[in-house]
């Protein structure tokens, strides 16, 4: 008997769906629409299925019934008058109202704008305000949301001017329309999907059918190499383009089954993540680089219960790729039998649908060592010498997509060569058609040439991406080309801070000049604990990166993360600006 069969049996009643559908053969993509990609599936029996907070299995959707639902789903909503090309909000909570939603909006010939579920730091008002901004900059015409948030949700659709606000169970209960449905063609949209980091202002990524298409048949045959058998394991938000295309569409359009614990169940129990991998012997799973740190630290000796010898692609995106984290997971759990060379650094990003890169899924982890002054006096990436005292090692992230082209360019526009560190071009089938109703920022973004200015800065090297960081957080000051991170990245070796404690960013002072700001979350309460962290942080500031800095403690959850789990530095530095975020023990206190 198979570990799947002894183990489909869960407390609950429910049976999972298994991970491959013996009588119908696997296709990789290779479908013109979305819906099209759902058709096939449900010939078969794989599907999605959602586990509760404490890991039992709360619901089971093959896809023949998700396709059944979504089609239902698609005749509710035209029977509330909305209108081909009409934009309908969801509110992304995981579970199967939100797929049968963003799925019947397919067949019904409208777009689905997924929104985030979960609360932001801030609180309510905070998530208010950026829902109504997304309801805004996307025109919505109606809004689908979970009972548990609908409060929230119509009031910020009330601020949008959105009257059409629906609970699942609402739209439920709606007669189905007898409209014949007309669902999207190959040339049509998609769907739109929110960008991280986007708040006040949002801007909302048009994805294209052929897009979305284009993305994923990459991302099964050529990023995962996906094959008969495998298992997919998802704790990533559905509004995120991580979550959405890596998790919920390119694994559909290659009849794969996937298992989801909610992203705030992660939160509270990040361990869950792998005991549910181990008993569903899951074979493909991505999480930012916070996500191992979490979950390896908090594992401790259960990492002996567990098995992970079947967890072949274990993907790393959404963020700079930290080869000391993926380094300490490895070892944690070398004890459930994890296999480091299941690491698979890529690259990203919403408006290039999803994938840009893969390293090899086959081959282990690569790191490029390089010297730190060439790096930031001259913008080349030169090979540290052996017993140099000042390098930075990055993570290699792979070569581009097929049919897809990476462009490192300076400042001039010009091409550079292997090593030379510049801004990062992409041009290919998978990115976007702009951004909705924002022609400014759209061209901003896209060149008349095709290629898609990411904002992100790197080099190449025989053909494979390294990612340095992002342009717009860079730090000059004295002539000197500074990374955020490499600040960040030391003062949380110290003890008790974590990733994610620390923000770097640059106020302009009164010589032009940048004056380098560090905001460290401290939790201590004795004064004099307080000043020995600063002393301490400021130091090892001065030792790696070389620079005066003003360190700054401030309370714990003061800093700002965008909905991949990003850091935003530009949300810090404005907060921190504004007087949002205030010191815990200012210097003057303690003198």
């Amino acid at each position: 008997m198979s570990f799947d069969t002894q183990r489909q049996e869960q407390p609950t009643g429910l049976s999972r769906t298994p991970r491959s559908s013996m009588a119908l053969p696997q296709q990789l993509g290779g479908f013109k629409t979305i819906a099209e990609g759902l058709d096939y599936a449900a010939r078969g029996v794989t599907g999605f299925n959602f586990y509760g907070g404490r890991g039992a299995l709360a619901e089971v959707l093959p896809y023949a019934e998700l396709r059944k639902r979504a089609l239902s789903t698609a005749r509710k909503l035209l029977s509330l008058g909305l209108k081909r090309g009409d934009r309908v909000a969801v509110v992304a909570e995981t579970g199967g109202d939100f797929m049968a939603v963003f799925y019947g909006c397919q067949y019904a010939g409208l777009v689905p704008c997924p929104v985030p579920y979960s609360m932001y730091i801030g609180g309510r008002d905070a998530y208010v305000e950026r829902v109504a901004g997304m309801f805004r900059a996307a025109d919505v015409s109606a809004v689908i949301t979970s009972e548990d948030v609908k409060e929230h949700i119509r009031e910020g659709a009330a601020r949008a001017n959105v009257s059409v606000v629906f609970s699942h169970a609402e739209l439920n209960a709606c007669p189905e329309s007898m409209t014949r449905l007309e669902g999207f063609g190959a040339g049509d949209v998609a769907y739109i999907q929110y960008s991280s980091g986007s708040t006040s202002s949002p801007k909302g990524v048009l994805i294209m059918q052929r897009s979305i298409m284009a993305n994923g048949d990459a991302i099964l045959r050529d990023g995962l190499k996906v094959r008969p058998g495998d298992r997919a394991f998802s704790w990533l938000p559905l509004y995120h383009d991580m979550g959405l295309v890596g998790f919920c569409l390119a694994p559909m359009l290659g009849q794969v089954t996937v298992d989801y614990l909610p992203t705030t169940a992660f939160a509270r129990r990040p361990t869950l993540w792998l005991k549910l991998m181990s008993e569903n012997r899951s074979t493909i799973s991505y999480s930012p680089t916070f996500g191992y740190e979490l979950a390896g630290r908090r594992i401790n000796g259960e990492a002996i219960t567990l098995d992970l010898s079947n967890w072949r692609a274990a993907g790393i995106g959404g963020d700079m790729v930290r080869s000391e984290v993926l380094q300490d997971f490895a070892k944690s759990l070398s004890l459930a039998g994890f296999n480091p060379r299941a690491f698979v650094p890529s690259y990203g990003m919403a408006e290039s649908t999803l994938a840009i890169s893969f390293s090899d899924v086959d081959s282990p982890i690569k790191l490029d060592t390089v010297d730190v002054s060439a790096l930031k006096t001259r913008q080349r990436a030169v090979p540290a010498k052996a017993g140099s005292e000042r390098v930075r090692s990055f993570v290699i992230c792979g070569s581009a997509l097929p049919n897809h082209i990476i462009e490192v360019r300076n400042d001039a526009g010009k091409v550079l060569s292997d090593r030379e560190v510049g801004r990062i071009f992409v041009k290919g089938p998978s990115i976007m058609a702009g951004y909705f109703k924002a022609e400014e920022a759209t061209a901003q973004a896209l060149g008349l040439d095709g290629f898609l200015d990411t904002g992100d800065m790197g080099y190449l090297l025989n053909g494979e991406v390294v990612i340095t960081g992002r342009a717009k957080d860079l730090i000059l000051h004295n002539g000197r080309n500074i990374w955020p991170q490499d600040i960040e990245w030391a003062a949380e070796t110290i003890a008790p801070l974590k990733s994610g404690d620390v923000a770097a960013f640059a106020v302009e002072g009164d010589d032009g000049d940048d004056e380098v700001v560090v905001l460290v979350e401290c939790k201590l309460s004795d004064p004099l604990q307080q000043e020995e962290l600063r002393k301490t942080v400021h130091m090892k500031v001065m030792q790696t990166a070389g620079v005066d800095c003003t360190i700054v403690l401030v309370p714990p959850r003061s800093l700002p993360f965008t909905s991949s789990g990003k850091l935003s530095r530009a949300g810090a530095r404005d907060r921190y600006l504004s007087g949002e975020i205030s010191e815990i023990a200012p210097e003057q206190a303690k003198a």
